[in-house]
């Protein structure tokens, strides 16, 4: 099985048909999450493990540019604690485009048996969601929370685009996707928008930040206009996955369509 990462996967690995979708379960811890995660004070679990319907109710998630959702599992562990049934959507980041990659996600999520299913993306993957569900809006109920989304477009992507070899490492990921030109979120359904404000990451490499941002997105790239909530953690880019405190609110807002008092508002 081959999982795109990054573009390495060879020429005759073409879009969109050869990479299924892939479900993950709830595997393997994370050895990493104490470098990433600057927020890991104890967390009360604000997340009720009954309640949930009477099917047990899907998370989907949604990896960023050059992951293969290796990266979520404990974030997967811990949705599954709140209650969830955690499945993880991988899709080749670089070589297709959202419009493609919005189409594998569709014949994905219809396989699912489920009643409500909810999504947690990260990153890029927030803008395949918004693709997603502008592509097809008839979709099962469900709540959606977005960590670190570049929902106005990526300051470090564009320019990184700058270069050619820039563009050859983004690929289809830039336009329709990281450039800002993503169709809105549609009326109805409930988004919560997570962000992080610790500035440590490789996207100050190739942009100057003028405000708050996690490394690689800066917090005013965060927000969307369509939101039901919002909140920010001291966390970077990839901590947002390994926060605990990032998880039970993501849980929380999955469950209620609120996130409770921890974090902040900008």
């Amino acid at each position: 099985m081959y999982l795109e990462s990054g573009g390495w996967l060879p020429p005759l690995f073409l879009c969109p048909k050869v990479l299924p979708p892939t479900i993950f379960s709830s595997f393997g811890d994370v050895s990493i999450r104490w470098f990433f995660d600057h927020d890991s004070r104890a967390v009360v679990n604000t997340c009720p493990s009954q309640g949930v319907g009477s099917r047990r109710q899907t998370a989907v998630l949604i990896h960023g540019l050059w992951m293969t959702g290796l990266e979520m599992s404990l974030l997967r562990r811990r949705l599954r604690r709140c209650g969830f049934n955690p499945v993880q959507f991988s899709y080749p980041t670089v070589r297709c485009s959202l419009a493609d990659n919005a189409k594998r996600l569709q014949r994905f999520v219809s396989r699912l048996d489920a009643d409500t299913v909810h999504f947690v993306a990260h990153s890029l993957g927030g803008l395949l969601l918004r693709q997603f569900f502008h592509d097809f809006p008839e979709q099962r109920p469900g709540r959606a929370v977005t960590l670190g989304t570049p929902h106005s477009g990526s300051l470090a992507a564009k320019n990184m685009a700058r270069q050619k070899l820039g563009r050859m490492v983004l690929g289809k990921s830039l336009s329709g996707g990281l450039r800002g030109d993503v169709p809105g979120w549609p009326a109805g359904r409930e988004i919560g928008v997570i962000a992080g404000d610790n500035g440590v990451g490789l996207g100050r490499l190739v942009a100057t930040f003028k405000g708050p941002n996690d490394g690689a997105v800066a917090l005013n790239e965060t927000r969307l206009p369509e939101m039901t909530d919002y909140r920010v953690f001291h966390v970077n880019h990839m901590g947002l996955l390994f926060s605990p405190r990032v998880a039970a609110a993501s849980c929380a807002f999955l469950q209620t369509g609120r996130f409770p008092c921890q974090g902040y508002l900008v």
